[in-house]
């Protein structure tokens, strides 16, 4: 299998803390893989995807360390070339799909964001289909609806169709079930599926859930302080 990313000796801190909050985090993923990144609240599981997206909070940085996806160097890449790598190399769905979304601007036109590959009068084709692919009932009507209109089930999937616009080998989910109820989780899962068997998608998941990762991962790494235990 090639290579698709490939997380060696990462350690990132923040100004004034004490340890770091990644230390020598080692991880590798191949094209079309799937793998459960999994600890509890403060292990550090939301650092490490901020810093493979190259979106780290003010006062973190990478202390050293590398993160290469397919083949390219990610830290220290200009903030231009990780905006290219997000997106069409790198898809996300976020654990709070209301938050992630702007609230004043239709579901449909923040999908379309991520369709600048696409032809512009075909656009809006487009976003029906990637919502009626990710099942909500009525596309047309979700393309229109502002977030706050949409259910939470229906907001996160609407969210897994953002990720997905730019047809990414990577999708990144961030505890992408936490805030559904079990019925609507599933949906989300059987779709984050349905995407790998589809186009070979990679996808790593950060997760509290052992059950979760270990039914849907093929490989699962623990994370500890900042550790991969």
């Amino acid at each position: 299998m090639t290579r698709l990313l490939e997380v060696r000796g990462l350690t990132v801190t923040h100004a004034g803390a004490r340890a770091p909050a990644l230390a020598d985090v080692d991880l590798d993923l191949d094209a079309g893989g799937a793998l459960a990144v999994v600890g509890e609240s403060g292990a550090g599981k939301s650092t490490l995807l901020s810093a493979l997206l190259g979106l780290l909070p003010r006062g973190a940085r990478v202390e050293r360390g590398s993160i290469a996806f397919r083949g390219e160097e990610l830290v220290g890449a200009p903030a231009a070339r990780l905006r290219a790598v997000r997106g069409r190399g790198i898809g996300v769905v976020f654990q709070d799909a209301l938050a992630a979304f702007d609230p004043v601007v239709p579901i449909g036109a923040q999908v379309a964001e991520a369709l600048a590959h696409v032809p512009a009068n075909e656009r809006a084709a487009c976003v029906r289909a990637l919502l009626a692919r990710c099942r909500l009932p009525d596309a047309e009507s979700a393309a229109r609806a502002y977030p706050h209109e949409l259910s939470g089930g229906m907001r996160q999937r609407a969210l897994v169709a953002s990720a997905l616009a730019g047809e990414p080998a990577l999708l990144l989910a961030d505890e992408p079930t936490s805030a559904l109820d079990p019925t609507l989780a599933l949906a989300v899962l059987e779709l984050l599926d349905e995407e790998r068997a589809r186009r070979g998608t990679a996808l790593l998941v950060v997760t509290h859930d052992l059950a979760l990762a270990r039914a849907r991962c093929e490989r699962v790494v623990g994370l500890r302080a900042g550790r991969v235990v």
